[in-house]
Order: structure tokens, then sequence, then C-alpha cells
């Protein structure tokens, strides 16, 4: 009896990204998430199937073993802390950046040279806080899990931190990235209990993931 696999994936650009990964493994998902209702989705390997979860959520049914493998951020895998996640490739998709950025206007530098305690409002608390931690900054820091933009147009907070793309958001609420953190890309995470009883079946696609992320780097 072949041993079943779990794919963990988020919907949107981590799963498109991810397509052509699982196809230069032999793997095609048979259903798209965007317009099936289905969370489990099946491939055209009988023994592999995908789950469909929030992209916040792919460390934990990783590290849990409700996923053997699963794809996830690097600004996702930093906020979970990656306890009990083998994380043997960076697969150079789903490409962005964490970056702080105010209101057009507010001068952050001199705020931030004054050592004035700033407000920030982010999802992402860890690595706000280790990054004004670094700089010596005091913040306030205020939990939000969407809508980033908003917290400094009606007075919330004095600065954000977010993931950055094209910057297309910011500009068209007139927000300003003042200070980029650290470039953002998805990583392939193993549960490792499953690396050790499932290595036969992982190793393969571990392996043509790698090959194909090399040729994206």
């Amino acid at each position: 009896m072949v041993m079943e696999l779990i794919l963990a994936l988020s919907k949107g650009r981590i799963f498109e990204d991810t397509m052509p990964l699982l196809e230069a493994a032999g793997i095609k998902v048979l259903e798209n998430p965007e317009t099936s209702r289905k969370l489990i989705l099946p491939t055209s390997d009988p023994g592999i199937r995908v789950l469909i979860v929030r992209a916040s959520d792919v460390p934990t049914y990783v590290q849990h073993g409700a996923a053997d493998f699963g794809v996830a951020g690097k600004d996702v895998l930093l906020e979970h802390g990656g306890e009990g996640l083998y994380q043997p490739v960076d697969l150079h998709i789903a490409k962005c950046r964490m970056s702080v950025a105010t209101r057009a206007g507010f001068d952050y530098e001199t705020a931030v040279r004054q050592g004035a305690r700033l407000r920030v409002a982010t999802k992402f608390t860890s690595i706000a806080r280790e990054h004004f931690g670094k700089k010596g900054v005091h913040v306030d820091l205020i939990k939000l899990y969407g809508s980033m933009e908003l917290a400094p147009l009606v007075g919330l907070s004095d600065a954000i931190v977010d993931v950055v793309s094209t910057g297309s958001t910011l500009r068209a609420n007139n927000l300003v990235e003042v200070e980029e953190i650290m470039d953002i890309s998805s990583r392939l995470v193993v549960n490792q209990a499953a690396l050790k009883m499932k290595r036969a079946r992982l190793q393969p696609i571990i392996e043509a993931f790698e090959r194909a992320s090399l040729a994206k780097a």
C-alpha cells in the first residue's frame, strides 16, 4: 500500500506559483481552489492530496502532522517560529518584501532618530518587535489582521509593518514605504516525523522542487 502524502497550500499567489514546481515533480492538482468549494483537492497522483488552508496556518498543519509538507512564506514562518519544521528549500516564489510604511509627509527619520515612541500596526508582531528592538526604538504594537493601510489614515498608528509587493496599495492610500526590513520568498516546509517515515515518497518531490526553484533563483 502506497503511503499517502498531504500537501498544505494557501490560495492565491503561493498556490499559483507552486503549480509549476509540482508539475516538475510529475504532480498536477486536478481542481482549482478558486472555483472549487472543496478544501481537500485530488491530484494526478492518487497518493497525494492538497489541503487548502489560510497562509498563516500552513506551518501549524505541517508541524502537527495534519499535513506532511507545505509551502509558506518566510514572513509566516518567522511569526510561527518554525518549531518542528524542516525547511529544506527556498523556492524563490511569491517574492515580496517586509517594510515599514507611514502616511505621506510623516517624518519617520526624525521620529526614529529622536527616540520617540511609535505606534505600529501590524499582524507581524514578532518581526516588528525584533526590527525596532535592534534599532533601539520604543514601539507600541497594535495587532491587526487586515486593511493595515487604514491604521495611519485614521490615527490608529504612526506606521505599519506589512508585506509589500508592487506598492500600489500603499500609493492608492497615500502611504509611503519608508524602510525595508527584509526580502520575503516562500519555503518548502516538511514535518520532521514524515521526513523519517515517508522519506522514500518525499525525497523525490523535495529534489524536484529544489531543481525547479534553482531555475528561478
